[in-house]
């Protein structure tokens, strides 16, 4: 099976006309300009987005970006498609002719597509879902982080390095059923370790999964399907400051870093919120206790550590992050 590895940054700049308008003047006497084409039939005037069009064919997205339902689409031009297509390992589009692989290329292209026209100045840091689900569900949509800073986009950490998001280079290019934002890569369908590096709330537990010869990062990146019980970074600073020699997460012990690390994690189950009950869960470290009235998460420490859920739903491919606000160090013993 072929496999969709990591996208080259383009250094290619798009330079992207509407064509034809309506016009109007707006209180001020500036010109507004009225969109008259579609998204889809935006792409279609573009040469440069001639294997976005070809993409959305394929996977029969196009009548789904030509209707009147407004969609934020952030569209990556030909030279983000070449790299894409040879990382893959496909010599051009024409050789995607399996329903796997056609499937898989419909899912990274929805996973480019929010729901809404979302102009730049209304984007802000932070989680939004995708048209992407998981797996074969139909409202649970994969998430995206965005990080809005010095008038620059960036999806899921960007494009450059180890990254598999991208940046968008060009905004708000108005459509009438939507708008467009250009973007210099591919954005590749999300791993619970892709928000584990894209978010910087997560940089203490980041710190923690890699310190040590532990292999969670490898582990994380695998099939799952995983639920993440994701300590914050305030989390991990509050257990830093319960120990005088502890200034980094790599200074915590490695038993006991190991330990507290996989009671926050539950293996072969992507639990979402709505999917809590109360009682006890095992985590690959042991037993800890739900409560879903109180939305919090307890341990075996002694006394016991009681976390609350502070956030929910960070939807990956292999799993679901929840975030807490206090790291948990000790199961409960089995009864």
């Amino acid at each position: 099976m072929k496999i969709i590895s990591k996208i080259t940054r383009i250094t290619t700049i798009l330079t992207l006309t509407i064509g034809m308008y309506s016009c109007s003047d707006d209180d001020d006497g500036n010109v507004v300009v009225a969109p008259t084409q579609s998204i889809a039939e935006f792409v279609a005037s573009q040469s440069n987005y001639s294997s976005l069009k070809a993409a959305l064919d394929l996977t029969e997205l196009t009548p789904i970006l030509s209707g009147t339902e407004q969609f934020t689409v952030f569209a990556p031009d030909n030279g983000a498609f070449t790299s894409f297509l040879t990382d893959a390992g496909f010599a051009d589009l024409s050789e995607v002719d399996t329903d796997e692989e056609i499937a898989l290329v419909k899912s990274i292209l929805l996973n480019h597509v929010v729901n809404g026209s979302n102009l730049s100045a209304t984007l802000s840091t932070g989680y939004i879902n995708t048209q992407a689900t998981y797996g074969d569900t139909v409202d649970q949509f994969l998430s995206m982080y965005l990080t809005v800073e010095n008038n620059t986009v960036t999806i899921n950490g960007g494009s450059s390095g180890e990254n598999t998001g991208a940046v968008v280079s060009q905004a708000d290019i108005i459509t009438t059923n939507g708008v467009i934002h250009a973007v210099d890569a591919v954005i590749q369908l999300p791993k619970v370790t892709t928000f584990a590096t894209a978010d910087p709330n997560f940089s203490r537990l980041v710190e923690g999964l890699t310190a040590y010869s532990f292999e969670y990062v490898t582990t994380l990146e695998g099939a799952g399907p995983f639920t993440v019980l994701a300590p914050d970074n305030a989390a991990f600073d509050t257990l830093l400051d319960s120990n005088a020699d502890w200034n980094a997460t790599s200074d915590i012990p490695e038993a006991t870093l190991e330990t507290a690390l996989n009671l926050h994690v539950i293996s072969g189950s992507n639990v979402r919120e709505g999917d809590l009950t109360d009682g006890e869960v095992t985590t690959l470290g042991g037993n800890i206790a739900v409560d879903t009235t109180n939305n919090t998460i307890t341990d075996g420490s002694d006394p016991a550590i009681s976390s609350t859920i502070v956030s929910t739903n960070v939807q990956a491919t292999n799993g679901v992050i929840h975030v807490i606000d206090t790291v948990l160090l000790s199961a409960i013993s089995n009864r």
